[in-house]
């Protein structure tokens, strides 16, 4: 059975697509850009404000989903520049704690409404 999962705290999705779906024990969220939940608009800012914003929808949306960032067992960063790889990571990294899920970051052309970042994570819930 799947089960939508949204939170008031989280960006509302842009497309025909869930935020988050829960699927038995494991949880899958969209690729999170950051939006700010209350306006819907992209956040001022270089890519640590972005990065923050994106964490920020998905703590919401595990929170929603009775987790926290210690469920999280992979998560995919996609950048338009790697180059700000270093600041993303930083403010990635103050989400986290050992041991750390599995991750893959790429570079992108373009991300959608021409945000620096977006983050997709697939949980594993108790």
């Amino acid at each position: 059975m799947r089960e939508l999962v949204t939170a008031a705290g989280a960006a509302k999705a842009i497309g025909p697509y869930s935020p988050a779906l829960r699927t038995g024990n494991l949880l899958f969220l969209s690729g999170s850009i950051p939006l700010d939940p209350s306006s819907g608009q992209v956040v001022a800012g270089d890519i640590t404000a972005q990065a923050t914003r994106v964490m920020e929808n998905i703590k919401a949306l595990l929170a929603a989903a009775g987790a926290d960032f210690s469920h999280v067992a992979r998560t995919t960063v996609f950048m338009v520049d790697l180059g700000e790889f270093a600041a993303m990571n930083e403010v990635y990294a103050s989400y986290f704690t050992a041991p750390y899920p599995a991750r893959s970051t790429v570079q992108v052309v373009k991300l959608p409404k021409d945000v620096r970042v977006e983050i997709d994570v697939i949980a594993v819930l108790g």
